[in-house]
């Protein structure tokens, strides 16, 4: 499926649910990752996240794109737009479209790489997840200089 897809299917599922046009911009955007779509206000176009697509079919993007438009047909007419708005709550259960989108189940995350720095005057140790400038920072317990042992990948989260 392409923008151009998806424009008319947005267009069509407005009309038969909403009994309004979709007269703005509806497009995929590769780059959300937490969320089924978006509705931008400030331009009043629609985003939706492909992967939710791929990974979960028609039915899953049909329900995203009548949450869209809840956004999307509120915002135009200016009732209450947003997630905690009775409008849209109620709206949302006129068209049936789902509150949340279904989670995707993603790969698992990597291990967290930490580094471990030493004090040279009195051994204590410290375990960072972002690298310490040693020229910079000292100990804090005797004000001793530190030096990175090693980096350590660490599997718990």
């Amino acid at each position: 499926m392409e923008d151009k897809d998806l424009q008319k299917l947005i267009e069509d599922i407005s009309i038969s649910y909403f009994n309004r046009p979709f007269l703005h911009t509806a497009s995929f955007n590769h780059r959300l990752k937490t969320t089924g779509g978006r509705y931008l206000t400030s331009t009043s176009n629609i985003q939706i996240n492909k992967k939710y697509y791929d990974a979960l079919g028609m039915d899953e993007l049909v329900g995203i794109i009548k949450h869209e438009l809840c956004h999307y047909h509120l915002h135009i007419q200016g009732k209450g737009y947003k997630h905690r708005d009775r409008d849209f709550r109620v709206l949302l259960k006129e068209v049936g479209a789902p509150r949340f989108c279904t989670p995707i189940l993603t790969e698992e995350p990597k291990p967290k790489t930490f580094r471990i720095y030493e004090c040279i005057d009195c051994r204590h140790l410290y375990k960072r997840v972002r690298r310490v400038n040693t020229t910079k920072y000292r100990c804090g317990k005797c004000r001793g200089k530190l030096r990175e042992i090693k980096k350590h990948v660490d599997i718990q989260r």
